[in-house]
């Protein structure tokens, strides 16, 4: 393999994760290489933000920012230190080599590397409603503690999609900032646990609704109308009705972007990407996964960008490692990184004894 498509530590991902880790590791010289790619996940480059609009719970915006702003951001600020921006998708990886081999799409011959951090993220399930598209961030949403205090949303009626924990939560944060809010649930039973339900059915400002789906969004046709109502249809008797509603959140789940890790990583059982706790670390050495794809809980730009550091620090220690293993496994040589530290062995998270980024 040419060195020249060999790199230290690729990066894999072009959200808050992926470049917090690229800003780490470029101060650090080592020369990272990001792979943002083009329209990965159908999602532009910078991920979920560049789907928001204004982002106004990011430190160090006091007036709020876009969510493409910002991302344009930390893209700058990635190249600024000398990562490597290349706009391809990695489509396929073997991990079980090393190093590690990654092949760009369209490209017969791999890229490899002797670290890898996967930061592919997380995409929020849509529903297809028609006039989905349309109110897209103008009344629809993925994510009611990003965007329910938005000023559009203030002291309006508001509508939560889902029957589970995540929906019940959402339900009742938004509840601090809308008039009323209204849970579709399809079937006749919330999913959210005893306790969680409970609390959401004596809620005074919520109401659920079971058996009945969301059919249409609508709302003022003009570009960038907001959207102002919701069409609605119950399952079991098919009536169909319109409400008034200035906010649609979804709370249906999110699609990690992990498929080409199947079978090597260790995921759960919605295909999450398994980190020992507390760290980045895989069951793969030299591999660390940062952001929303390892992320079901928080989701949030800043827990995603905290992440990224956490699996750029962990990445360095481990190349470090690498390079001193290098130099003590000559012929008589002793590998003291290879056995257990006080006894610890290599299988667990080790210390932070050297590393020059602390």
């Amino acid at each position: 393999m040419s060195s020249s498509r060999h790199s230290k530590v690729i990066i894999i991902g072009s959200g808050p994760a992926a470049h917090t880790a690229a800003v780490y590791l470029s101060r650090a010289e080592l020369q990272p290489v990001l792979y943002e790619g083009m329209l990965a996940n159908g999602i532009a480059a910078g991920g979920q933000l560049t789907t928001t609009t204004d982002v106004e719970n990011y430190p160090g915006f006091p007036g709020g920012i876009g969510g493409s702003e910002l991302m344009d951001a930390m893209r700058t600020q990635s190249e600024r230190f000398g990562t490597k921006i290349i706009s391809e998708t990695i489509e396929k990886v073997d991990l079980t080599s090393r190093p590690f081999q990654l092949w760009p799409e369209y490209e017969e011959e791999p890229v490899t590397a002797s670290a890898v951090i996967i930061a592919t993220g997380a995409s929020a399930r849509r529903l297809g409603l028609k006039g989905e598209d349309k109110y897209w961030q103008n009344g629809i949403s993925a994510c009611a503690v990003c965007d329910g205090a938005v000023p559009i949303f203030r002291k309006k009626p508001l509508v939560v999609i889902g029957g589970g924990d995540s929906a019940a939560e959402e339900a009742m944060f938004l509840a601090k900032y809308g008039s009323e809010v209204t849970i579709l649930v399809r079937k006749g039973a919330l999913r959210a646990s005893k306790t969680m339900a409970k609390r959401l059915l004596a809620h005074s400002k919520c109401k659920v609704r079971f058996n009945t789906v969301a059919t249409e969004v609508t709302g003022e046709e003009k570009a960038n109308g907001l959207m102002t109502g919701l069409k609605i249809k119950n399952v079991q008797t098919g009536q169909e009705e319109h409400m008034e509603a200035n906010g649609l959140f979804y709370a249906v789940g999110h699609d990690p972007a992990t498929a080409m890790f199947k079978g090597v990583i260790d995921m759960d059982s919605e295909n999450y990407i398994l980190t020992k706790p507390g760290t980045s670390y895989t069951n793969i050495k030299g591999v660390f996964a940062a952001g929303d794809v390892q992320d079901k809980r928080y989701r949030q730009a800043i827990t995603s960008a905290g992440s990224g550091c956490i699996a750029a620090l962990e990445a360095e220690k481990y190349l470090a490692e690498q390079e001193s293993e290098e130099v003590t496994d000559g012929p008589g040589g002793d590998n003291q990184a290879s056995k257990p530290v006080n006894g610890v062995g290599k299988e667990e998270a080790p210390e932070y004894r050297s590393n020059p980024l602390l």
